[in-house]
């Protein structure tokens, strides 16, 4: 990987339904933070790394430009990448490539989306194959075809299955509950998600996530700088990220190569051979909560179809063997640009005890995911405090 990358700051605004700041003021609210977080001013950064979901969704191409002044990235290099929901694990691949390479010392991530000043439902569905596709339905529908293929492939029962996606919707609410910057921050119980409206079967109201407004900064630093300025970085010990077949239907997602494979090398660099054993925490990007289920298996956390065992028995629950989601989760905030940073700065601030209210006690590594494009790219980024 080149040289030792550590995160040094980090920074999220309030998310949610954000009609009280503008747009650029949204990002300046994450930015500050995370400077203020790091310790450092504008002028120490090399450079800017800049990512949303596809550039249209707030009805603005090239927003980057628009935000440089919100993100001090007048006068910087700045760098531009969308991949739609793993935008953020992408945006913090690209930065911490260019501390490792040496082209930059301290580089600056930043994540966002205002979803509720655009229509973002119509924009997400640009990114889909227009005459095949698109005739589909969106996420929802996608997702719960999904659902249906991995639950028949692995012949697992429907009753076992909705139990199973409850208990992590019951999970992540009740952790949201407690992250003062999420967007939901309301208890459910068990009943209640098993029995809510159902969206598209077998996906139900409170096994999907919110459109939401929000931000996330990311501050990387060379081994050399990060230990100079901060007491306790979040070293990163690994990275992986594949894609597959653009079309849904070309490639198994009950079986999601791109999750198993980006996973696997993220854990070859960081040394990892149990990950279930050795992680403290994992922030996994759970848009639906039966995408959580796939995605504990696929990530190597449980064996290919047990994962409602597993979740049922509380591995992955509050006080389990590991758990998972402690910030609440995409089912409780997704400002998707911004999504999959946020799992990563949830995981450097878990592992350098910053996390406050959803603190994982003596949590050391942890694992941060995201999943975009048209289903077909995942990305994995591990942290610890250890260098």
């Amino acid at each position: 990987m080149g040289r030792a990358v550590g995160i040094i700051g980090t920074g999220q605004t309030k998310h949610g339904r954000r009609d009280d700041v503008s747009y650029p003021d949204l990002v300046r609210e994450a930015v500050n933070a995370a400077f203020e977080d790091a310790g450092i001013t504008p002028e120490d950064i090399d450079g800017v790394v800049f990512g949303s979901m596809p550039s249209m969704m707030e009805g603005m191409a090239y927003n980057h430009f628009y935000f440089a002044d919100a993100m001090r990235a007048v006068g910087k290099p700045i760098l531009r990448a969308e991949t739609c929901g793993s935008t953020g694990q992408s945006i913090a691949h690209t930065g911490v490539h260019w501390v490792s390479s040496g082209m930059a010392d301290i580089v600056l991530v930043v994540g966002s989306e205002k979803q509720h000043e655009g229509d973002a439902q119509a924009t997400m569905m640009t990114i889909l194959e227009p005459f095949l596709q698109l005739s589909a339905g969106g996420a929802p529908v996608a997702f719960s075809m999904q659902s249906r293929e991995w639950m028949g492939y692995y012949h697992i029962a429907e009753e076992k299955a909705r139990e199973a996606a409850a208990i992590i919707s019951v999970d992540c609410h009740n952790a949201g509950a407690n992250n003062p910057l999420a967007h939901i921050r309301k208890r459910f119980t068990k009943e209640e998600v098993m029995n809510a409206p159902i969206i598209t079967y077998p996906v139900r109201l409170l096994d999907v996530c919110p459109s939401s407004d929000g931000a996330c900064a990311v501050i990387f630093a060379s081994e050399e700088k990060a230990k100079k300025i901060c007491e306790t970085p979040a070293w990163v010990k690994g990275m992986g990220f594949r894609g597959e077949e653009y079309f849904i239907g070309d490639s198994s997602k009950a079986v999601w190569q791109s999750a198993i494979e980006a996973s696997r090398e993220a854990y070859k660099q960081a040394g990892i051979t149990n990950p279930r054993k050795e992680l403290d925490v994992a922030e996994i990007y759970n848009p639906f909560s039966y995408q959580e289920l796939m995605f504990l298996e696929c990530l190597g956390l449980c064996p290919l179809g047990k994962a409602a065992d597993y979740v049922i028995d509380g591995v992955f629950s509050p006080g389990g063997e590991l758990s998972c989601d402690p910030s609440g989760g995409v089912l409780c905030t997704n400002p998707i640009g911004a999504t999959g940073l946020i799992r990563l700065a949830e995981a450097a601030m878990q592992v350098t005890g910053k996390a406050g209210s959803r603190q994982i006690e003596g949590a050391k590594l942890a694992l941060s995911h995201a999943m975009g494009g048209a289903e077909q790219f995942n990305g994995v980024t591990i942290v610890g405090s250890e260098l």
